[in-house]
C-alpha cells in the first residue's frame, strides 16, 4: 500500500497523525453524575473535535462511553448553544434578546444584584447550582461572600436527601465494597443505565460468585443477574425494610457486638420492626413473604454484603427520608458499616468523590458562618434539612418568592438552571415570573434561559479546565482540547468575573481560579503546576484510603456518638426518632377514594441510558433512540383499558393530563405505570402539585402517587 494511499486512509478515517493534522487529546465526559465521568479521546483537527473514544488506559471507565458520551460532538455543536451574552430587551419569556458584550452583561447584573442588596438585603438574591455540578463550590463561595445564605441546588431533589438519613443514622455513609463484598444488596439502583462506568466489575464480581439482591418496582438489566428481585409497591421501601429487620432480629441474625457496643435505641427500634411480621409486609409492599425471608437471610448471613443505593429513587416519595433511613439502618443491624467488602467511609477529597487524599473544599465554600447571615430559603418549613444540609432547600424558592416571608427573594442567579425540575413546574413557573432579575447561565437557549433578563454562555467540558478525581485514587487536572465555541465562557470564569464585582472583600476569589484550587488542595501537596504536568492524571503516590471501622477508636459523628436507630436529632425537633413507616399521600392504602378514580400506581424519574436529565432529548442519536413520550404500562392494565402498543393515550392526575404513547411492558407490574422524566413535549411534573413534599427533608414524592392512564379518543 502506498504512503499515498495510507495518507488518504488517516485523513478519512479520522486516525491521528501528522499527515492527517489529527491530534488526540485527553479529556472527560461530564455530563453525568461525578462519579461516572468518563475518560475521553479527543480528537482534534483544525481546532474542531471530529471524533471521540473512551480512553482505554483510563482506571475507572476503562475506555468505555455510554450513548450520552458518544454523542459528544453533536452536543458540543449543537444549534441550540448560546453564542453570546444576551440581555431581554423585550416581554419576559417572549425569547426577544439583544447580543452584548461580556463586559455590558456582567456589569448590569452586578448593579442589579448590588442595588436589591442595598435595599432588601443580600438575601434578597438566591444563587442555583443545576447541572452539571463541577461549579459548586465556586458559586457557593460566591454566594456566601456576597452575602446570601441563599445558595442552592438541583440536590434539593437529589442525593441530599439520602445524605440525611445517613446523617441522622449514623453521621456519615459510604458506598458499597463491591470487590470485596460477597452479597450486594442494590435498592433502586440501575447501573446500568446511570452509572455505566461501574458495571463492567459488578458482571466480574457476579462471575466471581457475588450474590445479589435487587430491589425496585420496575425490571431493570440487573434484575436477570439477581438471586431476588424484590419488586415491590412504589413508596413502600420502608416498609420492606423494616420486615426484613423484623426476620433479622427474631432469627438473630443481625451483629450483636456491634448493637449491643456501638447503637443507640435498639430496643425501641426492635419493638417498632415487631409489627411488620412477613405477612404485614407482603400487604404493604407486593413482596411474597417468602422472597423477603429469603432475601433477608441471604443479606443478613453472607459475609460481608454491602448495599448499593441510588443518590434519589427512595427519598422521592412523601415518606421518603423515613424510608430512606429504615433500609440504610439494615447495613448497621447486619454489621455491614465501615467494613472490608461493606460500606466502607471515606471522607470525600472533591465534588462528592472519596480519593484518598485531604482537601479544603467545605472550608473554601463557607467563606462566611451561617450566624452571620439571615435565614435559608426553607429553614422555617425544614429545620431538619438546615440543620444538616450546607444549602437553602429550593423546593420552597416558589413558595417564599409568593410569599415575601420572612423576606422577598427578588433575583436569582441560575447555572445550569431548570424550572421543570418542581413538582408543579408551571408554579415555579409563574413564581419565576415574579422576579425582579433572573440570570442563567448554560450551554443551550433553554425554557429557563428563554424566561431570564440575562442569558450568559456556558462552555462544555471540552472547553475548560477542571479538577477531576475518581475513587480509584486518580486524579486530573482537564485541559481545554479546543478553544471555547463563539463567545462562551467557563462557568467558574464567570463566577470569577462577577466574583471581582460583587464580593471584592473575597480575597481569595480575587486572586482567581487557579489560586483558589491550590488553596484547596494545599492539605494534599497536589498544585495546579504538578497536575498539568500530567494531561492524561494520575495517581498521586500519597493517596491512601482510610482504615476500616474508624468508629472503634473515633466513635459516631452523631449527638450520641453512636449509630441511632432511634434519632437525637429528630426527637429534639419533634418527630418520630424511629424510621416509622407511613404510607404515601397519595396511595391505594392511604386514600382510596382517590384511587377509584385513579387506581394506577404512578412512579416518575427513572433514567433511560441515552438522557441526562433534561440534556441530551436534543441529540440527534440520542432522541433517535426513543424520540416519543412514552408511559409503561403492563400489558394485563392496558388490556383492561382496550391499549395496545403505541396508541396516543392520556396519563392523568388528580392535577391534570399528558398526551404520550403507550408502552406495553413488563418492566412495571400491574397496578404501576412509569414515565421518564424531562420529556420535552410531556413535562411530568406538571401533574404532581408543588406542596407533594417529604415534610422533612422538602424532597418532591415524584415516585409515589396515583394516575390513571386511558386511550386518547383525540
Amino acid at each position: 500500500m502506498s504512503e499515498q494511499m495510507l495518507s488518504r486512509i488517516r485523513m478519512n478515517g479520522k486516525v491521528p497523525g501528522r499527515d492527517a493534522g489529527i491530534e488526540v487529546r485527553k479529556t472527560i465526559c461530564a455530563i453525568c453524575n461525578p462519579f461516572s465521568h468518563c475518560g475521553i479521546d479527543a480528537y482534534v483537527k483544525d481546532g474542531a473535535v471530529v471524533r471521540v473514544e473512551g480512553s482505554k488506559g483510563h482506571p475507572h471507565s476503562q475506555g468505555t462511553l455510554c450513548s450520552k458520551g458518544s454523542a459528544s460532538r453533536q452536543y458540543i455543536y449543537h444549534k441550540d448553544r448560546i453564542h453570546s451574552p444576551l440581555v431581554r430587551r423585550g416581554k419576559r419569556g417572549a425569547g426577544e434578546f439583544e447580543a452584548v458584550s461580556w463586559e455590558e452583561a456582567l456589569n448590569t447584573i452586578a448593579e442589579k444584584l448590588l442595588k436589591i442588596k442595598e435595599e432588601t438585603g443580600p438575601e434578597s438574591v438566591a444563587f442555583f447550582a443545576g447541572y452539571t455540578k463541577w461549579m459548586r463550590p465556586f458559586l457557593k463561595r460566591l454566594a456566601h461572600s456576597f452575602g446570601s445564605p441563599n445558595y442552592c441546588t438541583e440536590s434539593s431533589t437529589c442525593y441530599q436527601a439520602t445524605a440525611m438519613a445517613a446523617k441522622l443514622n449514623y453521621g456519615y455513609y459510604g458506598p458499597p465494597d463491591v470487590l470485596n463484598a460477597k452479597c450486594l444488596l442494590v435498592w433502586s439502583n440501575n447501573p446500568f443505565h446511570s452509572n455505566t462506568s461501574t458495571v463492567r466489575r459488578l458482571l466480574d464480581a457476579r462471575e466471581r460468585g457475588l450474590k445479589i439482591i435487587e430491589v425496585g418496582p420496575l425490571n431493570t438489566p440487573l434484575s436477570g443477574h439477581a438471586d431476588f428481585h424484590l419488586r415491590i409497591r412504589p413508596g413502600t421501601s420502608g416498609a420492606l425494610a423494616l420486615g426484613m429487620a423484623h426476620v433479622i432480629i427474631e432469627e438473630g441474625l443481625y451483629d450483636r457486638d456491634f448493637v449491643e457496643n456501638w447503637t443507640q435505641g435498639f430496643e425501641e427500634y426492635r419493638n417498632y420492626v415487631s409489627q411488620f411480621t412477613p405477612q404485614v409486609t407482603q400487604e404493604i409492599t407486593g413482596v411474597p413473604a417468602d422472597a423477603m425471608i429469603g432475601a433477608a437471610r441471604l443479606y443478613s448471613s453472607t459475609k460481608p454484603a454491602a448495599m448499593m443505593n441510588s443518590a434519589s429513587p427512595t427519598v422521592h416519595h412523601t415518606n421518603g427520608l423515613q424510608n430512606h433511613r429504615a433500609l440504610i439502618a439494615l447495613v448497621g443491624l447486619t454489621g455491614n458499616f465501615d467494613v472490608e467488602g461493606g460500606n466502607h467511609v471515606a471522607p470525600p477529597t472533591w465534588l462528592y468523590v472519596p480519593a484518598g487524599l485531604p482537601a479544603r473544599e467545605l472550608e473554601f465554600e463557607q467563606s462566611r458562618p451561617w450566624k452571620e447571615m439571615a435565614p435559608r430559603i426553607g429553614q422555617d418549613r425544614f429545620p431538619v434539612w438546615c440543620k444538616l444540609v450546607e444549602e437553602a432547600q429550593a423546593m420552597h424558592i416558589p413558595f417564599q418568592i409568593r410569599s415575601g416571608k420572612p423576606y422577598p427573594i427578588r433575583a436569582l442567579l441560575g447555572f445550569g438552571m431548570r424550572y421543570g425540575m418542581w413538582p408543579g413546574s408551571d408554579f415555579m413557573l409563574d413564581s419565576l415570573r415574579k422576579l425582579d432579575f433572573l440570570v442563567n447561565v448554560d450551554l443551550f437557549m433553554t425554557d429557563t434561559a428563554r424566561l431570564s433578563d440575562v442569558v450568559l454562555p456556558a462552555c462544555s467540558s471540552f472547553e475548560r479546565s477542571e479538577l477531576k478525581f475518581w475513587p480509584e485514587r486518580y486524579v486530573m487536572w482537564t485541559q481545554p482540547v479546543i478553544e471555547p465555541l463563539w463567545q462562551s465562557r467557563s462557568d467558574v470564569d464567570i463566577i470569577y468575573d462577577l466574583g471581582r464585582r460583587i464580593a471584592p472583600d473575597d480575597e481569595l476569589m480575587q486572586k482567581g481560579y487557579e489560586a483558589s484550587i491550590d488553596w484547596i488542595l494545599e492539605p494534599s501537596g497536589l498544585t495546579v503546576a504538578e497536575l498539568k504536568k500530567h494531561p492524561a492524571g494520575f495517581f498521586p503516590k500519597e493517596a491512601k484510603m482510610p482504615p476500616f471501622r474508624k468508629y472503634r477508636k473515633n466513635g459516631f459523628p452523631t449527638p450520641s456518638g453512636k449509630m441511632e436507630f432511634s434519632s437525637t436529632i429528630l426527637k429534639s425537633a419533634g418527630l418520630d426518632p424511629l424510621p416509622a413507616y407511613r404510607e404515601p399521600q397519595l396511595g391505594p392504602r392511604s386514600t382510596p377514594e382517590v384511587a377509584e378514580k385513579f387506581p394506577l400506581v404512578l412512579t416518575t424519574g427513572a433514567r433511560l441510558p441515552m438522557y441526562q436529565h433534561s440534556r441530551t432529548f436534543r441529540l440527534g442519536w440520542t432522541r433517535s433512540l426513543r424520540p416519543d413520550a412514552s408511559v409503561d404500562i403492563h400489558p394485563k392494565d392496558a388490556a383492561s383499558r382496550g391499549i395496545s402498543t403505541g396508541d396516543w393515550v392520556s396519563l392523568s392526575t388528580p392535577r391534570g393530563s399528558l398526551k404520550v404513547r403507550a408502552n406495553l411492558t413488563d418492566i412495571v407490574p400491574p397496578g404501576v405505570a412509569n414515565i421518564y422524566h424531562a420529556w420535552p413535549e410531556a413535562d411530568v411534573n406538571l401533574l404532581i402539585e408543588p406542596d407533594y413534599l417529604d415534610p422533612i427533608s422538602g424532597f418532591p414524592g415524584f415516585k409515589s402517587l396515583l394516575c390513571e392512564v386511558s386511550k386518547d379518543e383525540g
